[in-house]
């Protein structure tokens, strides 16, 4: 299983991934590099989107809505949280670029039984977690206590010599409230971009066990197991995390032998 997808060059599509190519079950992941003028056109029967605008400013369509001027972030290692629209199965969303873009979308499998909808910076909460060299620096732009049908999502920075999602957690049993069954895909962007990070993916068993350098662009899958990130000296590291599964809760376990970590003992 190939866990690392880099990204394309000289397309305007910088990566994707399909249930099909990830082989399991619930998350889409796309971004896209639009230039100013640019229009990219989505729609799907079966899913619902989350379209997150990284860097740059567009308008949107979707639902009888539109907006215009949206985005703004130069960079997405500003201190700033992005905007974002939110689209329901069956139902045209049409994105076009401003100013150079970039463009993240995030699909799960949906009903429709939610409008289409602008979330904007002021909705999302940011936060920090973690002590001492393990700090890091979160955004909540769809987690649970915002509706959704199966999307949940965040971005997270790094800073350089930290670590993060760490202690190394997992969410691969659908075994609540205890641990929730949930696929992820990790979108790295690294500051200066010719840097590099660490992710390892692993199991209990060891059936999985990848440990990658990851570059600037490239996507991650995580479909079971623990995944750590550890940023090296002189970088900062960003991902943004695009999580789905059966039900819409995350609930995760550390691994027992890292525990101690937060624990404390």
């Amino acid at each position: 299983m190939n866990l690392l997808i880099k990204p394309k060059k000289d397309s305007q599509e910088i990566v994707q991934v399909t249930p099909e190519s990830a082989a399991w079950g619930y998350v889409s992941f796309s971004a896209y590099q639009l230039p100013p003028g640019q229009t990219l056109t989505l729609t799907e029967d079966s899913k619902e989107l989350c379209a997150i605008v990284l860097t740059g400013t567009v308008s949107a369509e979707a639902g009888g809505q539109n907006w215009k001027g949206i985005g703004g972030r130069k960079s997405v290692f500003d201190d700033t949280a992005p905007y974002a629209i939110y689209a329901p199965p069956r139902t045209k969303l049409t994105v076009t670029a401003t100013t150079e873009t970039e463009l993240a979308i995030g699909a799960a499998p949906g009903k429709g039984t939610l409008p289409a909808r602008l979330i904007e910076p002021a909705d999302m909460r940011r936060l920090s977690r973690g002590k001492g060299t393990n700090v890091r620096h979160v955004c909540e732009i769809l987690p649970e206590s915002q509706p959704a049908e199966s999307l949940l999502i965040f971005e997270v920075i790094t800073p350089s010599s930290h670590s993060s999602s760490y202690p190394p957690h997992k969410h691969d049993i659908d075994n609540l409230p205890t641990e929730s069954l949930l696929e992820e895909t990790y979108y790295h962007r690294i500051n200066p971009p010719q840097g590099f990070i660490f992710q390892r993916v692993y199991t209990d068993s060891r059936d999985i066990d990848e440990s990658m350098a990851v570059e600037d662009r490239d996507v991650v899958l995580v479909p079971r197991g623990y995944h750590p990130v550890v940023v090296p000296h002189g970088y900062e590291s960003y991902y943004l995390n695009v999580m789905a599964g059966p039900k819409r809760i995350w609930k995760f376990q550390n691994d027992p032998a890292h525990d101690w970590i937060v624990s404390g003992s």
